[in-house]
């Protein structure tokens, strides 16, 4: 292969001048609006079932009623034919021959717009054959309608460019086949087809800029309020996090300081209390970042993924050591074949098993509790349940806002999953869980 010249090598041979160029570009769009795929098939969509035309009108006439644009062309295909048999009878044989050259190109339009167009040149050229001595150059009674309507129902199909474009090769034409076979009826013919298709090329063409106009307007006030709305969220959100922050915050930190200085305030206090206050710190500090970064996320226009490790069900022995301090008795089963699961299914697993233990604390305080895990093919499922609270009950129950059972299926709903929340039988409460997970194999394929 012998070798490319590089890319500035013709440079010194690319026109300069404005108009060279000027003139290069029309004609490059003149080819793309005209020449560029001018065969290919795009049928007349039928009209949407909203409009308010077919709105009114009985229902079982809608399904007939999206199809008035293809009537409409059709009729006016038939009108042009005949009133170019009624203007120009043709003479023996050419009846099928004036059928083709006014009511083909018409059709057409309905599924190769700009084949038409050009179909309607050639066909108004070859319907003056027949009509020797020639005297209505360059279009016959009937072919002049005909491309009328072709143009018309082409530009409302295209683009205003176009119809510019079309208007322009029609002018060329007319003036160029009466100069070429002379006649001097272009006062008449040419003259009155231009007049009249500017005309209508123009109300369509308006009437396209105007509806784009429309759209871009309402894309424009749509994006406005879009953001209007996004803002007004944003600044909601922010003051929540002052809110959060203000409160929640300052409330936990003097906990966590308070726990800490508590075992000085103590004579020999027993190694059981230090313990306990302890993890009471260790749980303050704890819910202090967690906070944090939720308040982060909050404050945040665009929420990024934290820097942070999140917890994964591999930290989930660490979370049961945590609530048998706190008073709850559980234990812990797996069952299947442990494997690593996507990061979003080991976070959502993991909070939802810290939510259910959470109100196990709360609302059945000294009970027993298990936690059961289990890796199924396409999926992992979570079961946790808690027995009825001891009698007499050593702690009152904590009722909270309500919150962790809708949090739970959230998050269930957002991977697709399935959960049931119940009371059971012996006075206890289970939730189960299905996660959907592919295996490695699954992701593969």
């Amino acid at each position: 292969m012998p070798p490319q010249p590089p890319d500035d090598a013709f440079e010194p041979y690319k026109p300069r001048s404005p108009e060279v160029r000027a003139a290069m570009d029309a004609l490059g769009r003149l080819r793309q609006d005209l020449f560029h795929d001018a065969f290919a098939y795009r049928p007349l969509p039928p009209m949407s079932p909203d409009r308010p035309f077919v709105r009114r009108l009985p229902v079982r006439w809608r399904e007939y009623a999206v199809w008035t644009p293809h009537l409409v062309v059709t009729a006016a295909g038939g009108i042009a034919l005949l009133v170019g048999v009624a203007g120009d009878p043709p003479g023996p044989g050419g009846g099928l021959l004036a059928t083709l050259v006014v009511l083909a190109p018409v059709l057409m339009t309905l599924a190769r717009p700009v084949a038409a167009f050009w179909l309607s040149l050639v066909a108004s050229w070859i319907g003056i054959l027949p009509n020797e001595p020639w005297d209505n150059w360059p279009w016959t009674t009937g072919g002049f309608l005909s491309h009328l309507v072709v143009l018309t129902v082409v530009a409302i199909r295209t683009r205003p460019r176009t119809a510019a474009w079309m208007w322009a090769i029609t002018a060329f034409y007319g003036f160029g086949f009466v100069s070429v076979l002379g006649g001097g009826h272009y006062d008449n013919d040419v003259g009155s087809m231009l007049v009249v298709s500017a005309i209508a090329l123009l109300t369509v063409s308006v009437r396209q800029i105007r509806r784009e106009a429309e759209r871009t307007v309402t894309a424009q006030q749509s994006e406005t309020a879009q953001e209007r709305s996004r803002r007004t969220l944003l600044e909601e959100r922010t003051t929540i996090a002052r809110e959060l922050h203000d409160v929640v915050a300052h409330h936990m930190s003097v906990v966590a300081i308070q726990a800490e200085a508590a075992p000085y305030r103590v004579d020999n206090p027993p190694p059981e209390l230090e313990k306990a206050f302890v993890t009471i710190r260790e749980n303050a500090v704890a819910a202090l970042t967690e906070l944090r970064r939720v308040l982060g996320v909050v404050r945040a226009a665009d929420y990024e993924a934290p820097d942070a490790p999140q917890p994964t069900l591999a930290d989930l022995d660490a979370l049961l050591a945590n609530v048998r301090e706190a008073g709850l008795t559980v234990d812990k089963g797996v069952t299947g074949a442990v494997r690593e699961l996507p990061q979003g299914v080991e976070l959502s697993a993991y909070r939802i098993v810290q939510e259910a233990l959470s109100n196990s604390l709360r609302h059945a305080p000294g009970a027993q509790a298990r936690v059961e895990i289990g890796y199924v093919i396409g999926g992992l499922g979570l079961r946790v349940v808690n027995g009825p609270p001891p009698r007499p009950a050593l702690l009152k129950p904590s009722p909270g806002a309500g919150h962790g059972i809708t949090g739970m299926r959230e998050r269930v709903s957002m991977l697709n999953g399935a959960m049931t929340a119940a009371p059971t039988a012996e006075g206890g409460y289970e939730v189960t869980v299905f996660l959907p997970a592919a295996t490695p194999a699954e992701g593969d394929a």
